[in-house]
Formats: C-alpha cells, structure tokens, sequence
C-alpha cells in the first residue's frame, strides 16, 4: 500500500500531525534547493529520533574508495558521491534550560509542514509540551534564495503558551559531519578555519583528495516584538569543526522571540580560496541590508518567474496537479542552467543514492524538459558538459576496456568525466548510455534548430560514439550479421544478454546519424569540416566499415509473437505475467533474491519500448501496439524511468485511462512512494519524464520537418489542462478541454503549427 498522508493542495505540500516513522519521509519530500546548494527538511532543532541528515553543494564531490570483494580490470578505484555539506541550518533551543527534541516531547500537537511552491519556502509549524510542562508555540520559515544563491535564510520562532520562559537560542555550523553512505567510514572533510565576529561565523573546510574548499558561514538576529533585539551571544563555544552561539531571550507568556538565521556556502570554484570568509561578508552584507522579509518577497518574484514559463496546469484533479508542479518544482530546485560545469543527479539534493552523480538520464529526459522550459543555451549547456568530458570518455575506452582510435565509451556514473561506479554489469555492460548522450544531440537540433553546436562540437562526439559501437560489434559467422555480446539493456533486471534490441538498435543509428552529420558538416561547414577531420584522423574506409557493421546490424525477432525480442533467449523464460504475481511479492527488487530476478520474465523500465519512444517514425502504430501489449504486462515499473515512457505510449494508443494511470505514477512516485525508497531522496530526474507525459503524452507533442505538432488527448478525469513551450523563440501556449484545443503564440512571429494532422497558422 502506497503511502497517503501528503494532503492535496493546488500548490503547496502539505503534512498535518506529527508521525515519527515518516520523518525521513518528509525530510526528502520538503527538501529545498537553488540550483547551486540544497538540503533535505531536517529539523534545525535537536532530534534524537531517526533522521537523515543532509545537506548538499552542487558540483562538490568526493572520490570515495570502491569497496567491492572481487576487483577486476578496468574498475575504477573510486565511486564519486555528493557530499554531505557542513551543517548551517542546526538552532538548538532550550526552554527553562530544557533542549526542545520532538521525540522526547511530552505531547505534539498542530504540527504542520507546508512547501510552497508557488513561492518557493518551507514553513513548520508545531505546539509542543516539554517534560518541564512547559507549552511552546512553534514556527519556521526557511528558503534557500534563487537570487543570492550563495545565501539561505530561516526565521525560527518561539512562543511559550503556558508561562513566561527564558528561552536560549543556540546557532551552529558543523563541519564534522558524514556521509550515510560512505564506504570505509571515512571522513570527507578536514576543518582548516574557525572564526567568529559578533554574530557571523564561519567555519572553513576543504574535502581530501578533491580539494574543494568551502566557507560555511551564519549570521544571527534576535527579533523580539517584531524589532531586531541588540542582542550579543551570552557564549560562544568553539569546537574541532563546529561553532554554536547562545543567545538568551527572555519572553513572557504569549510574546512571541525570534532568531533569524542568514547561512550558506561560498566555495572555492567561485571565489579565491583565501577571499572565501570575504565572498561571504559580501553575502551577509547583501542579505542583512534587504532583511528577511524583502528577500522572502525577491524569492517570490524570482519563481513567479520561473513558473510563468514553466507551469502547466490541470483542472478538476487537485492531486494529478499537485503531482506535476511537485515535479516542475523539484527539477528547478535542481538545475536552473546558470551554471555549465553542472548536471543533474538523480537524487538531486535530497539524498546521497547514487552518488549525486551524471547519468543518461540528463540526455533522455531531462533535455527535452530544459529546452522547452527554458532557453536553448540551457540545453546546450548540458551537451557541452559531455563534450568537455570526450577526452575522458576516449580514456575509459581505450585504458579500461582496450578499445582504440578515439572510441569513446562516456561513463555510466560521474562527476568529472571519469567512470566511478563499481558494478561491472552496469559500468561496462550498460553501454546504451552512448547512445542517449547522441540522440540528445539529434534532438537538441530537432527541437531548436540550432545546427551549430554540430559543427563546433557535437560532431566529435558523435564521431567516439560511432567508432565505439563500430569496434563493440563482433561478425556472427553462423548469422552472417554483426552482434553486441554481453551487454545490460535499459532492463537491469537482465545482466550480460546477447543482443538487446535497444543497444544493438541504437548502435545502429548511432552510426548512421554520424556519419549522416559528417558528410553535412563536410557540405556546408569546410573549415569546421576541416578541422575536425585533422585532429580525429577519419577516412573512408573507417566509415565504410561503419556502414557495413549499421547495414548488418542482428535484431532478434520472434515470429510466433510478431515482435522484437528484448534480447536472444527471452522466450526461454516462463512468462508468467505481472498481473498475476502475489501483490505480497512486490517490489521483486526487494523480496526476491537477485538470482530470481535475473531469471524472470520481468522488466524494470521500458527497454524494447525506449526505442519505440526514441524511434517513434520509425515504426507504425500497429507495430507499437504489438509491441506495446506484448512487453508491458511483463514490465514491474520498479525503476523511477518507466511510468513515463508508457503513459505516453498508452496515449498515443488512445488507451487514456492505461495513460492516465501511469501519469499519476510518474507524478506521484515520491508524494505516494510507490517504490518504497522515498525515505533516500527524491527521483528528479524522472520527474522530467513527468512532464513528457503531459506534453508528449496528453498533449502529443512532436517535431517533425522542423514544424511543432500535437495530437491532444484529455483523461476523462480532467477538465482541462495548459502548458506552454519555447519552440525556437516563440512561446507556444496549449490549453486543452474536452471540447476544444486553443493555441497561442507569444513573441515576435507568427508560428505554423500541425494540430490533429491540420496545418494553423498561429499568429503572435
């Protein structure tokens, strides 16, 4: 059974009533986040009970040792993790000398969260009775701000409702603190700098072996009667890797004391290591000029923004709308664009699973989200954060795997390019990656129609790629067609098969796309052309050879069924469908063992279906149906990347209460943790895929001969729904009911547009 505390709300998530056995629960789903920092909801006040401590900076990582009983050539000696921050949000309170803890409190009442996503800020809420009676009235506001997004504020407030009250409040920074998932126990920071005036603090620390440097700084106000208090810390008290203040505020029945809190992190990619505590002054500075109200009201104003782009909405299902802007929300908090030497990890930060780090999923979902939402150079950032990467991904190749003449193999998990996850079936087996990081450049062009990105990078590394699948295939004498051995299609739940369809598939067009890119770069860019033809050494016998091996290529088919065979042999398992497993058996991945799993017909996420998502033209809508009906009863959706692909294949099938149903999966996976895994983080980048199936699903969105189509379709559960997109500078509005589509256009042009087959000319 799926949790359901999550009360619905428009635009806000909201929890009522305090359970302690959903804490960590709601510490990943109320976690905040600016693009360049997060963290999860932890309480800034102690808490004894079960908790999961978390706070994240974009782009600082650890080299954590890979741990594993059999090495084998080519693994890497490390798995790169998100770390764990230095802590800036901990406010200790003590009431009458007793530390407020809500698992030791004698009675909870009125709890409260709210996340507004509207406006961006976390709000809780409390009564709380401590073990000396005495009642408390509780309330905090936190944001971490898009506009100074080196900055976070909270406003902690503390009402006694039963007496007067000394309350102390106790402001920190911690730097010794740890990963949950660390594989030695090791610790990643080292404390270098404590320092300390007035009410600011700053704590430096830098990580072993990667050598971020970061200042993690605070700044305190006392508020009494709604004015600030001239109010010094009564002590100061300097530990190791931690400094606390403590302020004492005397407050009489009823009368409501504050401390608010400006912190965060400067970091040594942005700023000179030895200006670190200054960048942060600067800051401070910034912040305590403004004040915690005028920045709460740039916070709203800067996601106003955001959602005036990116919105959609959805009327007469409150939690189908919820889910989505959940969605929406989380990806922004992310990834914002700003900066190119970023991605977006799975986890984003509101967990350590894994490691933080880059994987295909940027390129096969959430592209498509940032090219729509936002500008084209956002998108085009996260291409040119793989290209800088080529040179690594030719080094994984050729010194791990003995591949040569610039293969490229791009790694399954990173930071900086370097492969650093430690299981063989999926580092060196899962090599389909490659081919989502080349569509994600056909499409990039697709959409936008920027061709220049080819020419100048792109083009490179297509060029890897293509050599990659051109050695990875090996001549079947027997089938007298080439074949790719011992591979992990998208279904993890199949290791070491011969001939996934989707991996042998997308070799194949791999190829052909490359070389098709090669011969228009040569026609129409002779200096890039040129250039580039220079430094990777290509002639036409290697692209003959290509051909060869495309034009070759096996694809398992099963006559009896009609269809592609996910890979050889999957008709040798017993067939036994999803619907009619022991619902007590799911999810498989976490009662059955591993060996069983391998031996199932069950799939994880779409596989055969990614490449009818990803190939759509090139198959008919029969073919998809066939396939369609044949893979997805076998398909468990136990991978956050499934729900998505399905419900936009089920729309497109007409099928709108099968989409419908996975749409409300996709949005929901969290708020309802339908896998059961919430407790880690947050799946953000398949909420992207949350978003497609929407405007790709609902809305049926293409592209095709550089013109923006949509097939709409509506759940009979909705009155209607709106989103809009930026197709090549022009912001294309849709808006859906049952009985009508409307298109707008904004901008400066007059757009044609193909709704239900029908060419409309849409004017601005």
């Amino acid at each position: 059974m799926n949790q359901d505390y999550i009360v619905p709300n428009n635009w806000s998530i909201i929890e009522e009533g305090f359970e302690a056995d959903r804490v960590k629960s709601s510490e990943s789903l109320f976690s905040i986040g600016n693009g360049a920092m997060g963290q999860r909801a932890n309480f800034e006040e102690q808490y004894s009970g079960a908790t999961f401590q978390g706070s994240y900076i974009a782009g600082v990582y650890y080299p954590d040792k890979t741990k594993v009983g059999w090495w084998k050539n080519g693994y890497p000696e490390y798995f790169a993790k998100v770390l764990n921050a230095p802590n800036w949000i901990g406010i200790h309170v003590e009431i009458n000398g007793e530390s407020l803890d809500l698992a030791k409190c004698k009675a909870i009442t009125n709890f409260r969260r709210e996340l507004n996503m509207q406006e961006g800020w976390y709000q809780r809420s409390f009564e709380a009775t401590l073990q000396n009676e005495v009642e408390i009235a509780v309330h905090v506001t936190r944001f971490l701000s898009l506009d100074l997004d080196e900055l976070g504020a909270i406003k902690y407030e503390v009402t006694p409702i039963n007496s007067d009250a000394k309350v102390v409040f106790k402001p920190y920074v911690d730097a010794g603190i740890e990963n949950e998932d660390t594989n030695w126990e090791e610790k990643f920071w080292e404390t270098l700098e404590i320092k300390n005036e007035e009410n600011s603090a700053f704590v430096v620390a830098r990580t072993l072996k990667t050598k971020f440097t970061v200042a993690t700084f605070m700044q305190n106000q006392i508020i009494v009667n709604n004015e600030i208090a001239d109010v010094k810390p009564v002590e100061v008290t300097k530990e190791p890797s931690k400094i606390t203040f403590s302020y004492e505020v005397a407050a009489t029945q009823g009368q409501t004391v504050s401390i608010q809190k400006f912190g965060g992190y400067t970091i040594s990619t942005n700023h000179k290591e030895e200006y670190l505590i200054s960048a942060a002054k600067q800051v401070l500075a910034q912040a305590t000029t403004l004040g915690f109200n005028a920045l709460l009201d740039n916070q709203k104003l800067a996601w106003a923004k955001i959602w005036e782009m990116s919105d959609i909405t959805i009327e007469g299902d409150t939690k189908a709308q919820q889910g989505i802007r959940f969605n929406i929300f989380q990806l922004n908090q992310t990834y914002l664009g700003k900066d190119s030497r970023l991605n977006i990890g799975p986890k984003g930060f509101t967990g350590e699973k894994y490691g933080g780090s880059t994987y295909w999923d940027t390129e096969a979902y959430c592209i498509p989200f940032y090219m729509a939402t936002k500008d084209q150079n956002v998108a085009r950032s996260l291409l040119e954060y793989r290209y800088n990467q080529l040179d690594k991904a030719i080094e994984n190749a050729e010194r791990n795997l003995g591949f040569k003449n610039g293969a490229a193999l791009y790694p399954m998990v990173t930071m900086n390019g370097e492969e650093c996850h430690n299981e063989w079936e999926i580092t060196f087996e899962e090599i389909h990656r490659n081919g989502a990081i080349a569509f994600a450049i056909y499409n990039y062009h697709r959409f936008t129609g920027d061709y220049s990105y080819i020419p100048e990078k792109g083009l490179e590394v297509l060029i890897g790629i293509a050599r990659f699948w051109h050695q990875r295939a090996t001549f079947s004498s027997s089938k007298n067609q080439f074949v790719i051995l011992g591979v992990t299609g998208p279904n993890e739940y199949e290791n070491n098969v011969n001939n996934n369809w989707y991996t042998n598939y997308i070799a194949k067009w791999c190829i052909n796309y490359a070389c098709a890119q090669i011969e228009k770069v040569k026609s129409e860019y002779a200096a890039d052309y040129e250039r580039i033809m220079s430094k990777v050494n290509l002639n036409d016998a290697e692209l003959q050879s290509w051909k060869n091996t495309a034009d070759n290529m096996y694809f398992p088919f099963s006559e009896e069924y009609g269809v592609f065979l996910q890979q050889d042999g999957f008709l040798d398992k017993e067939l036994v469908k999803v619907s009619d497993l022991d619902p007590s058996q799911r999810p498989i991945n976490q009662k059955w063992s591993w060996d069983r799993i391998l031996r199932s017909p069950y799939i994880k996420q779409a596989d055969t279906l990614q490449g009818f998502y990803f190939f759509e033209e090139d198959f008919t809508k029969e073919a998809l149906e066939r396939h369609f009906d044949f893979y997805e009863p076998f398909t468990v959706h136990e991978s956050s990347l499934s729900p998505c692909v399905h419900s936009i294949q089920a729309a497109a099938l007409g099928r709108m209460e099968q989409a419908y149903t996975f749409y409300l999966r996709t949005s929901r996976l969290d708020l309802d943790d339908y896998n059961k895994e919430v407790h880690e983080g947050l799946h953000i980048t398949s909420m992207a895929g949350t978003w497609m199936s929407i405007v790709e699903g609902f809305g049926g969105m293409r592209v095709k001969n550089n013109q923006l189509h949509f097939e709409p379709r509506i759940p009979e559960q909705w009155k209607g729904y709106s989103f809009k997109v930026n197709f090549r500078n022009a912001i294309v509005k849709v808006a859906v009911n049952h009985t009508e589509t409307k298109v707008e256009v904004e901008g400066n042009q007059d757009v044609e547009i193909i709704i239900n087959g029908a060419a409309q000319l849409v004017k601005n």
